[in-house]
């Protein structure tokens, strides 16, 4: 059975959908899991016969760390009729002419992480911290995408801050006088 524009309109928003989560070597039950919404759906979503609901792209843009244009274009490719949201908009830097996307933080209490995977690409890394489940597995709490000079300098900034650490070891209280 071929899909045919009229069948499927969605096609190529599901193409790209697709294609990042498989760059990103994430499984359909990890995405659906991260954005809560079923793996059915998901796979709709990604064969081109669902248009996901506005706030699942934004999930899904934003838990695939995508960012410029390629979020914009997403955004373009589902035909919502409105203008993209603030949060994937580029943001133009007038002293650079560079485009810049500013994500806000929803969450930032300290989530304790005992897991991480890293994902390089050409583009920059993806940091995916996970936590231990009762089932043996292991379940994303957060993701962090910086550039490559990013990651370089986070990775300059961590080995000094542990090298700090050995040094002056733990904090005891002093020892008491009487």
């Amino acid at each position: 059975m071929s899909m045919s524009g009229s069948n499927a309109p969605f096609i190529t928003l599901g193409r790209h959908l697709k294609y990042v989560r498989e760059q990103l070597q994430q499984s359909l039950e990890e995405v659906a899991g991260a954005v809560e919404i079923d793996e059915h759906t998901l796979q709709h979503i990604e064969a081109g016969q669902e248009k996901p609901a506005e706030e699942i792209l934004l999930l899904l843009i934003s838990y695939y760390g995508l960012q410029d244009q390629q979020a914009v274009q997403l955004w373009e490719l589902a035909d919502y009729g409105a203008e993209a949201p603030e949060q994937i908009k580029p943001d133009i830097d007038p002293m650079q002419g560079k485009a810049v996307v500013v994500l806000l933080a929803v969450d930032t209490r300290t989530m304790y992480s005992d897991g991480v995977d890293i994902n390089i690409n050409p583009a920059g890394l993806t940091l995916s911290f996970t936590q231990a489940t009762g089932k043996g597995q292991a379940a994303p709490i957060a993701r962090v995408g910086m550039s490559l000079e990013q990651a370089i300098e986070v990775n300059r900034t961590l080995q000094i801050a542990l090298i700090k650490a050995q040094l002056n070891g733990p904090k005891q209280l002093p020892p008491q006088t009487l």
